[in-house]
């Protein structure tokens, strides 16, 4: 079994360049794989590997510069949820593209997944899924208002654009994990909203804690890693990747006449060249001719 940890933590990196290639070793010592992404702000990833490297890596992490507190959660796979480590050095570690955005500052109201359904079915609470379009497509609570944002770097002109819709209203906002929250949630208390709440620890923890008879939760939820997607329990849910433009497809969406293993699906087929599925073909034929020499090709966990 691979344990698989995902983390974020805002804090203030004096170098956090001279953080990167230490962590890669660390990483590649201990047969670590996933992504890490480092800015000047704090770090956020999602990492696989053996029980013991992954408390190696946390015992790192938590001795890296005001990261003592950190917090992750953990889930099992029985196959290998990555294919490589990847340690990037970003401008933000979830890009909203506000400067002015510091979650280190004030952040909205935490609220427990046990409390999380009680607020968001009271009249006054206006629910927000701060995700992209195509992970609140497969999954999102009953209710939610879907920003229909193709990149988290749209929400502030979305929120601009719709504001009066929720004069008089609490909000309730969540995301995968937590992080965009951290990010949309003092971005509203900086447009003078007070009345701001958001899911502690995400979708996945609703999903771990709370049982699937009491969960207002509708689908699974998109994570960004080769099981695609997961339900109740985080159990693996049954969504494959199109390689192509990297959305999740239903398992019926494989039969449609616009899907084409490795090459195409109905989301993004008119979206691509003639040269780009040229180039998918072939990598689905190495892909293929690694299979048939029973070898692991990166990337194809998972993916169609």
């Amino acid at each position: 079994m691979y344990t698989i940890a995902a983390l974020y933590h805002f804090t203030r990196f004096p170098d956090h360049a001279a953080l990167r290639e230490p962590l890669q070793k660390l990483c590649a010592d201990h047969g670590i794989t996933g992504t890490l992404l480092l800015a000047a702000e704090g770090i956020n990833g999602t990492v696989a590997g053996s029980r013991a490297g992954i408390d190696t890596l946390l015992d790192h992490l938590k001795c890296l510069p005001g990261c003592a507190d950190l917090e992750w959660k953990e889930s099992q796979s029985s196959e290998p949820p990555f294919g490589r480590m990847k340690v990037r050095l970003k401008k933000e570690i979830v890009t909203m593209g506000q400067p002015d955005v510091d979650p280190k500052a004030r952040v909205g109201h935490y609220v427990d997944p046990k409390d999380w359904n009680d607020l968001i079915l009271s009249d006054d609470v206006a629910v927000i899924d701060t995700r992209n379009d195509y992970e609140v497509a497969i999954g999102t609570f009953r209710g939610a208002i879907d920003p229909e944002t193709t990149t988290f770097g749209e929400f502030p002109e979305w929120w601009e654009n719709n504001k009066d819709r929720f004069h008089n209203k609490k909000i309730a906002m969540f995301c995968t994990g937590g992080i965009r929250c951290e990010k949309s949630t003092n971005f509203l208390i900086g447009q003078g909203v007070e009345d701001v709440y958001h899911l502690k620890g995400g979708i996945l923890k609703y999903l771990e804690d709370v049982p699937k008879e009491e969960s207002t939760w509708d689908g699974a939820c998109f994570v960004f890693d080769n099981r695609v997607s997961v339900e109740h329990g985080l159990e693996v849910g049954p969504h494959t990747l199109c390689h192509a433009c990297r959305k999740p497809l239903e398992p019926q969406d494989l039969n449609r006449k616009e899907f084409e293993t490795g090459v195409s699906c109905h989301q993004c087929i008119d979206h691509t060249s003639d040269a780009d599925k040229a180039r998918f073909r072939e990598r689905q034929k190495q892909i293929n001719l690694a299979k048939e020499r029973g070898e692991a090709h990166i990337g194809a966990t998972k993916t169609v």
